[in-house]
């Protein structure tokens, strides 16, 4: 396999895991071929690469950027923009956790807290909805305890060591 199979086969395989993680393909595919870019690439490139529109380019980049894994980098005495994306595994890792968490599980938190907190005891069905409500509230909410914990590993010395461990 030459490096050009090699990274469509790469791009392809990662926007199909970008939709099993709840992100659209093309996302994960601009993504995938900015992580293993050696320099930035400007729009037209993503473009012809992934032979996808202009709009769809742009929508998924801006979206990229708002993920905090896609930068804008700027080259002198070009008029086009081009992009890069978070070389650094554990600082997309923790970009995508928190950001996953603020998308999905702290919406997550707050219908759980709403529906858990009803008053109605009159029956025994409404009891065990409130019980079982409450529990996933408290397994949810230690979940993303936990997951602020982590993401915080620069300033957090137990994540640091889990960290060393893992590599």
């Amino acid at each position: 396999m030459d490096f050009k199979e090699a990274r469509d086969k790469f791009v392809q395989t990662w926007g199909a895991l970008g939709s099993q993680w709840g992100i659209n393909k093309t996302m994960a595919q601009i993504h995938a071929f900015l992580m293993v870019s050696s320099t930035a690439v400007s729009m037209e490139e993503v473009m012809e690469e992934l032979k996808i529109s202009r709009g769809n380019a742009s929508m998924n980049l801006r979206a990229l950027m708002d993920w905090g894994i896609v930068y804008k980098e700027f080259k002198a005495g070009e008029r086009r923009e081009f992009f890069t994306a978070e070389k650094d595994l554990d600082e997309l890792a923790i970009k995508i956790a928190k950001e996953r968490s603020k998308r999905e599980i702290k919406p997550a938190l707050k219908v759980l807290k709403e529906v858990s907190s009803i008053s109605d005891n009159s029956s025994a069905e409404a009891k065990h909805f409130k019980e079982q409500t409450t529990k996933l509230y408290d397994f949810v909410a230690k979940t993303d305890t936990m997951i602020d914990k982590v993401t915080e590993y620069k300033d957090n010395w137990l994540t640091k060591l889990i960290v060393k461990m893992m590599k």
